[in-house]
This record gives C-alpha cells, sequence and structure tokens, in this order.
C-alpha cells in the first residue's frame, strides 16, 4: 500500500525516514555513510533545504529538515 501524498508547506521541520527493503541495510560500510551525507549536503544546497538533524543506521536514516519553499517532495 503507498503511503498518503506529503502536503508541503513553506518554512516548515519535517521527520524524513527511509529504511531498506525488508528491513535489509542500506549502509554497508563506512563509505556508503560519507557518500549519503555528501549526496545530502548536495540537496540542501540545490532545493535550499536545513539539515538540522539526522542519524545513519545500518538499514535506515532519520533526517530533521526544515524547507524554505513548499519543495520537499522535490528534494527528498
Amino acid at each position: 500500500m503507498a503511503r498518503s501524498l506529503r502536503i508541503d508547506f513553506p518554512d516548515t521541520f519535517y521527520h524524513v525516514l527511509s529504511r531498506g527493503n525488508e528491513k535489509r541495510e542500506i549502509f554497508r560500510e563506512e563509505a556508503d555513510y560519507k557518500k549519503f551525507l555528501e549526496l545530502i549536503g548536495r540537496v540542501s544546497q540545490r532545493f535550499g533545504i536545513e539539515i538540522h538533524a539526522y542519524v545513519l543506521m545500518e538499514n535506515h536514516y532519520h533526517l530533521l529538515v526544515k524547507t524554505k519553499k513548499a519543495n520537499l517532495s522535490r528534494s527528498i
């Protein structure tokens, strides 16, 4: 079942998370974590979102982001 549509608002905080399929690992080695943080940095600059906090686990991640525009669905 697909999740319901996300409603985007400007100047709003969001808790974003994603898990690996069947709770499998998405980060296998140190380089995977570094690459993910690099990508998130580029996305935040490109779309003007602020990353306020993050947690990277082997099989999932959590982000606390703040949007300046109503563009979370386009950015993450």
